[in-house]
Parts: structure tokens; C-alpha cells; sequence
């Protein structure tokens, strides 16, 4: 059990310098329990107190992290089971592997899907994160998939997995970047620990069974090793799936540490249909992977992985936002309608799909909210007539078009007399209620400002 607030208050030095950021030390020793501060924030603790507190906070599955700079990712760190209970941390990984084996056409295909296969969702770059690459035999070969990878795509998290050799030269190759090593087991444990403790490595345990799992969990932990990820070894589907929900029950509930770790999971071994490798790792984005590996990338399969991987990670407490400016949809011009709404990431992917399908082309305005939507803003007082005036003034619009018709949203008709006197000189259109209604308003309207294009 973590400690709590006044447990930790009591190793504290009980300073009140406030140098911490917080008023009393009470209020520093609250946050800190709350997981809203890090210990590490008081200058005056002891070192050994920062310990016993850091490891009795910390969460019950361990954060593995793994790449590097710009590009770290954390793996674990995971403190329930369900997500209404509190929130999800970090997102399962999701790639395919390549292997030196293949040849060179099957690798390029693989290296380009990963280029291509992008997408961008209500301001949120979704695409695989993570390559297996796995050494057959031929060194040379494996190190030039190395570099060419950390030269191509260097945003990607690697797992090396094949000969001992293959995977020193792996990890050197990648310098500070931290690949994951697959894997150590029951024959090279003693190996694969000491290569993983000298580079620093993480590394993943694989095992046969739960019990052989746990034995060598407690092994590496017993070594002074933390920073590794579980593969159960799961020989059939339902035995994965019980599986994982014993190791996440033992790690959440029980704070069973040989089982406190991230999972990796290969849905390509219980199937050899596509689609149903897919449903497969359909349910382990929600129970409980943290890494996953498919046989191969496609379009159809992947963007639905991704995205149910977004809306099950995103903090049900935190509306999910677009950031607040200017968006052009459909190459607008100087005589191109303007539309003001929310920055709701709802509202917004659903106003701009339907700007889009229009065709018509036009200058969307997003009001930051913090992600209320239209009316919920209105009536906190974050989308009124005169915080859209502000905003309206400082974002550079008017530097963009040559008319001064600014579209509102219809549940805003009331705020069109005070938005004009906000906004002398501006003509306040009110749009739809509905955003099914913008295509036929934006083709009228846009209609009507080429024809005073022409007039003047």
C-alpha cells in the first residue's frame, strides 16, 4: 500500500520554506500522495527517505521506458484494473516485425508502410509506434536493417530480438536510443541479464508458464534488475486473456512484484487470419497489453486499433481538445467564408468533417474552451460575445480576408446584437444548430461573397 499523506509528512523535515511550491509541508506531503508531486521537489530531504518514498509510491506496475529523446516511451506504470475507476496511463505500443530473412522487397514494403500509414484525428497523430527486428543468422545484413531504421524512422520504438551477437550489435548501434531485448528465458537468462545490466538495457522475460514466469521475474529482481517486460508464453488464446488479467489482479491488487511489469503480447500466434489477429489485439488494448506486435501493417485493420487505443487512453476526467487558431479547410481564399465553434475535439472533428465534405473552401476559427462544448462554454462564460471578439481581434483572421462576415454557431443567436457591438464593422451570420446544416449554408454563403468579390 502506498503511504499517505501524513506518513509521509512524517519524514519530511517540516521546513515550511515553501521551496518546494507549496504553501506548508502538510500541502507538499498531500500532493505527493496524490501522485500530483514528486518527492524529489523537497531540497531537503534525505536521500534514503526520497528512496523509501519513491518505491512506496510508485505504481504497482513499473514504468519501462524504452527509446530516447524526442521519442521515449513509457510502457506500465498502470494502477487499476478498469478505467472508470480512475484512468489508463500510457497506450500500448503497436507494429509488426522485419526480419533479416525477408527479402529485400518484403523489407522495403514493411519500412514504407510504416511512412505512409498516418493519420490525423481530432489534432492527434495516430500511427505505429513500434518495429521488431529480428536477426536470422546474417550480422552485416541485420546491422544495416539497424541503422536503416534509426535513419528512416527514427520516431520508432525498437525491440531486437536473435543471437546474443546480433543483439550487442543492436544495442550499440542505437547508442542512447534504448531498444528492448527479446528475449531472456529459462536457457539464457544468465546471458541475456548480464548483457541487459552492463548496456543498460531493458529487456523482456519470456517463459512457458505463470509459475516459470514468476520465478524468473523474481530472479532478475533479486539481481537488482527493474527495468523489463513480461511475456506469459500463453500457448492458447483464452489461456493469454486469463492470463493477463491474473498478472495485472496479482500486480494491482495483491502488489505481487515479480508480476508488477508490462506485458508484451504477438496476437499473430494464436491465428493465422488477419482479421482476426486484429480482433485479438483488439481486446488486449483494453486487457492489458503494453506492447504488441502484429504479423503485418494494413490500413483497414490498424486505423481501428488506433483509434480505439486513443478513446481508451485518454482521461475520461480531461476533455479531449483541439488546439485553439486558425484552420483552413479546403484551400480558402481572401473570399472565403469564416467560421468560429469550440475547441471540444468532438465538436470540432465534427464541424470540419462536414466543412470538408462540402467542398467548400473555408477559414475555420477554434475558440479555445477547455473543451466545453458551444453551449456548455456559453454558459460558463468561456464563448461569449466578448471573449470571441478577443479572440476573433488577436488571431490574425483579418489579415487573411477581405470581407468582415463572421458565422456563429446557431445556439449563439442570442449573442449576435452584443458580438457586432464587440466587433463594430463585422457582420454576425448566424449559422445551423445543427452541423448537418453547414454544407447548404457555406455553398449559399460562399456564393454571395464571390459576387461582392466581383463587385469590388
Amino acid at each position: 500500500m502506498g503511504l499517505t499523506g501524513i506518513q509521509i509528512l512524517g519524514k519530511l523535515p517540516k521546513k515550511n520554506c515553501k521551496e518546494c511550491g507549496f504553501p506548508t509541508c502538510m500541502a507538499f506531503a498531500m500532493k505527493v500522495a496524490a501522485g500530483q508531486a514528486e518527492i524529489t521537489a523537497c531540497p531537503y530531504v534525505d536521500p534514503k527517505v526520497v528512496e523509501e518514498i519513491a518505491e512506496a509510491t510508485a505504481p504497482p506496475i513499473r514504468t519501462v521506458k524504452i527509446g530516447g529523446g524526442d521519442y521515449t516511451y513509457s510502457l506500465g506504470g498502470e494502477t487499476v484494473l478498469f478505467r472508470h475507476e480512475k484512468r489508463f496511463e500510457n497506450p500500448p505500443l503497436l507494429g509488426t516485425y522485419i526480419k533479416t530473412s525477408m527479402d529485400e522487397a518484403e523489407i522495403n514494403r514493411r519500412i514504407e508502410l510504416y511512412k505512409k500509414l498516418s493519420w490525423d484525428r481530432v489534432g492527434i497523430t495516430l500511427r505505429p509506434d513500434v518495429v521488431m527486428l529480428e536477426g536470422d543468422g546474417d550480422l552485416s545484413k541485420f546491422e544495416l536493417l539497424v541503422k536503416r531504421i534509426r535513419e528512416e524512422l527514427p520516431h520508432l520504438a525498437i525491440v531486437i530480438s536473435g543471437s546474443s551477437e546480433a543483439i550487442k550489435r543492436g544495442i550499440s548501434l542505437c547508442g542512447d536510443f534504448k531498444p528492448l531485448i527479446y528475449a531472456a528465458t529459462s536457457q539464457n537468462f544468465e546471458e541475456i541479464t548480464v548483457l541487459a545490466e552492463e548496456t543498460k538495457t531493458p529487456f523482456v522475460i519470456s517463459a512457458e508458464s505463470l509459475d516459470e514466469l514468476s520465478e524468473l521475474s523474481d530472479r532478475a529482481l533479486k539481481k537488482g534488475l527493474k527495468d523489463f517486460v513480461l511475456d506469459p508464453g500463453s500457448k492458447g488464446l483464452r489461456e493469454l486473456f486469463e492470463d493477463l488479467i491474473i498478472i495485472r489482479r496479482a500486480a494491482i491488487k495483491k502488489r505481487y512484484k515479480p508480476f508488477g511489469f508490462p506485458v508484451i503480447v504477438f496476437p499473430y500466434r494464436y491465428t493465422e487470419d488477419y482479421l482476426l489477429e486484429n480482433s485479438i489485439a483488439g481486446i488486449f488494448v483494453a486487457k492489458y497489453a503494453s506492447l504488441m506486435i502484429l504479423s503485418d501493417l494494413r490500413a483497414e485493420a490498424l486505423f481501428n486499433l488506433l483509434v480505439e487505443r486513443m478513446n481508451i487512453f485518454t482521461d475520461p476526467q480531461k476533455p479531449l481538445v483541439v488546439e485553439e487558431g486558425i484552420y483552413p479547410v479546403n484551400g480558402p481564399d481572401e473570399w472565403s467564408p469564416v467560421v468560429i465553434t469550440c475547441n471540444f475535439a468532438l465538436t470540432y472533428f465534427i464541424v470540419n468533417g462536414e466543412i470538408e465534405g462540402s467542398r467548400v473552401p473555408t477559414w475555420l476559427l477554434i475558440k479555445n474552451t477547455d473543451g466545453l462544448s458551444v453551449l456548455t462554454a456559453w454558459a460558463a462564460g468561456k464563448f461569449g460575445a466578448d471573449t470571441i471578439a478577443e479572440f476573433v481581434k488577436r488571431c490574425g483572421i483579418e489579415g487573411k480576408i477581405k470581407h468582415k462576415k463572421l458565422t456563429i454557431p446557431g445556439y449563439l443567436a442570442g449573442i449576435k446584437g452584443e458580438l457586432e457591438e464587440e466587433l463594430p464593422g463585422w457582420e454576425i451570420l448566424v449559422g445551423p444548430r445543427e452541423a448537418s446544416g453547414l454544407p447548404s449554408f457555406l455553398k449559399k454563403l460562399s456564393a454571395e461573397l464571390r459576387e461582392q468579390a466581383k463587385a469590388a
